[in-house]
């Protein structure tokens, strides 16, 4: 059997919860909701306001736009599989399912990165900032934490769609390069050594450089003054909170995939492979939003003025 043949994928982790499904629609419904509001507002917001046209903020916006991509990777699905009763997904929607949803991942990492050292720019070098940090330095910095994901997940799928493959059932709630490439009827060496080394390489390319500008801005910060100080905590708060809160649900979703984790309850399994792809896009609007102040003034002046 080879994949053309394989028409349909089975996700099998979907499990019948009755009159439930109604509610677990509302709440999931719910959470898409609010991302799409909260990216876009933060996004309106970066965009029409000349005061927020900095570094930080552009970079920021770009960490937004990546939020909505991934979620429209994944929630659009996850709402027609909960209410329907047989859980199967067309063979090209799998492929491009899990083209979106690496891809964000990488686009995710990388921007997290960019964003470091640009804090660490503002913060180690404040004086040679606007000259070190340009807007031809922006733009390139942004197309390639975008090009280089894309480019690398779009051969990845190209690999593990011209697999053979000798079954269809995968056993998650959305589609997973390593589950279909599981599937394969012989065993698939170089899609999996590419798929670790490019996760690998650049998962761990961009949280050295994060490494490195972080030890670089302490090392500022207690050398330095208290205003010195109270900024570096103001910016850089929510990106540290943001990195690790990626990189926990970044750590199971890799373990899970990787390993047999069949002690684990497979609600909690769930639960764990979700929150990788629903927390960032739910948390950062809110911690950025919350954290930065100029952000958060004119939100609040935004949302006061609709009132009147």
């Amino acid at each position: 059997m080879n994949s053309t043949q394989v028409l349909y994928f089975t996700l099998q982790a979907y499990f019948n919860t009755g009159l439930f499904k109604h509610f677990e629609f509302i709440i999931v419904m719910s959470l898409y909701i609010f991302i799409v509001c909260a990216n876009v507002l933060l996004i309106v917001v970066i965009c029409l306001n000349r005061s927020l046209h900095e570094p930080m903020y552009i970079f920021l916006c770009s960490l937004f736009v990546n939020e909505l991509y991934g979620s429209a990777g994944l929630f659009p699905s996850l709402l027609v599989q909960i209410l329907s009763d047989i859980h199967t997904v067309s063979a090209p929607f799998c492929f491009l399912q899990t083209y979106c949803l690496y891809s964000y991942g990488g686009v995710e990492i990388l921007s997290l990165a960019v964003m470091s050292y640009d804090r660490y720019l503002a913060i180690c070098c404040p004086l040679q900032y606007n000259k070190r940090m340009t807007r031809n330095k922006i733009a390139y910095l942004i197309a390639a934490s975008w090009l280089y994901p894309v480019l690398i997940c779009l051969v990845m799928v190209c690999f593990t769609s011209s697999l053979q493959l000798c079954g269809n059932i995968i056993y998650k709630v959305y589609c997973v390069n390593y589950s279909v490439v599981k599937l394969a009827c012989s065993e698939a060496h170089i899609v999996n050594m590419y798929g670790l080394i490019t996760t690998l390489g650049t998962t761990l390319v961009a949280l050295l450089l994060i490494l490195y500008t972080y030890m670089k801005i302490l090392k500022v910060c207690f050398s330095g003054s208290k205003q010195t100080r109270q900024k570096a905590v103001s910016t850089c708060t929510p990106q540290l909170a943001s990195i690790i809160n990626f990189c926990f649900g970044a750590l199971f979703e890799t373990l899970q995939n990787r390993f047999d984790m069949s002690s684990v309850p497979n609600m909690l399994r769930i639960l764990l492979s979700l929150y990788f792809l629903t927390c960032q896009p739910l948390f950062n609007p809110v911690m950025y939003g919350l954290n930065l102040s100029k952000i958060r003034v004119i939100c609040k002046s935004l949302i006061s003025s609709q009132r009147c």
